[in-house]
């Protein structure tokens, strides 16, 4: 994921909207284009990878020894990247700020997610946020990239955490990050669902209804989604949909009840004409169709009693079987004695 790094800078303009001074936390953060994700690397710095947690804590230690720049040193460069896209210049106000996309991401854990890939996305926001960085404004980098970190976090956690979107509205989404928070102000507990008069204070607080304070606290609580794709290791060797027992017949079978399916039904369909018509007529309409009709109807068709109807179906069945025997026994259909 850091390999985005790698590739300073981004051209195009991938916040194109009302974003002139950072995205603000009501509205979704405008994403990168593909195109801008994956341009050509430029300049000579290696940044460490983030692989598994051997590989975070490696990543940690290692941005730590990116310098932190001084004020005037973060105008110039910016001045630089601003005037003439130095990817040079770029590069060293990222490094510069990967600390602040560390610890941003540290405190989003709490949704089950790999720090790792928190990180990833921050360092998006945060490539976004050097690029649209104006330094004549007067405020310092870290105060404006901040936003584009949290903004970025924040739709990768409401991505990752369900197929169907957790939240839509910014009211929505605020719930959503300051549930936890809030129920521990409350001294609720994180595992069981609200009191009432808890829920109402935060739907109150944070602008909700009732209902949306109950059905997103219980979501949390099951966590997010969970996919099948996931593989069993960082190694990505096999994926947990691999160990799903597959309750339905293998294919051999399926194609030998399909051939012995077949046969049955050839075999009753020459059967049947060792019937006379009304036997296969009322055989048919009581034993061989999805609803079956009764002794009274058909005793009225026939203008006979039901009992005689009863009659003819039973020797008409006794008949089939006979014939169905004997066509099997002559085609050697039948097992070994």
């Amino acid at each position: 994921m850091l390999s985005h790094l790698a590739m300073w800078p981004p051209t195009g303009d991938a916040s194109k909207g009302s974003l002139k001074g950072g995205p603000t936390m009501k509205g979704r953060v405008n994403k990168m284009s593909e195109a801008e994700r994956n341009l050509p690397a430029t300049g000579s710095t290696t940044l460490p990878s983030l692989s598994g947690e051997q590989g975070l804590n490696r990543y940690l230690a290692e941005i730590k020894k990116f310098p932190v720049l001084t004020a005037e040193q973060e105008y110039m460069l910016a001045k630089r990247y601003q005037e003439h896209q130095d990817p040079e210049a770029a590069k060293q106000l990222v490094t510069s700020h990967l600390r602040l996309v560390a610890k941003i991401a540290m405190g989003y854990r709490g949704y089950g997610l790999p720090v790792s890939e928190l990180i990833s996305e921050g360092n998006i926001g945060l490539m976004q946020g050097v690029k649209k960085f104006e330094p004549d404004r007067g405020f310092r980098l870290a105060t404006y990239a901040m936003w584009w970190i949290k903004a970025s976090m924040q739709e990768f956690i409401l991505r990752s955490w369900s197929l169907v979107k957790i939240g839509t509205t910014a009211a929505q989404k605020k719930l959503f990050f300051n549930l936890r928070r809030m129920k521990k102000n409350l001294d609720a507990y994180e595992d069981t669902d609200l009191r009432p008069e808890d829920v109402r204070k935060i739907a109150t607080d944070l602008g909700v209804s009732e209902a949306e304070v109950v059905n997103m606290n219980r979501r949390m609580m099951m966590g997010g989604d969970a996919s099948l794709n996931v593989s069993f290791n960082d190694e990505g060797e096999g994926q947990w949909q691999d160990l799903l027992e597959d309750s339905g017949p293998l294919q051999d079978q399926i194609v030998e009840d399909a051939q012995e399916a077949g046969n049955r039904h050839a075999l009753l369909v020459e059967a049947m004409d060792s019937l006379n018509e009304r036997e296969r007529h009322i055989l048919t309409q009581r034993r061989l169709i999805e609803e079956p009709r009764t002794l009274e109807e058909l005793s009225q068709e026939y203008n006979v009693s039901r009992e005689r109807v009863r009659q003819i179906e039973v020797r008409a069945f006794e008949k089939l079987q006979k014939a169905m025997l004997r066509i099997a026994g002559e085609r050697r259909l039948l097992p070994a004695a």
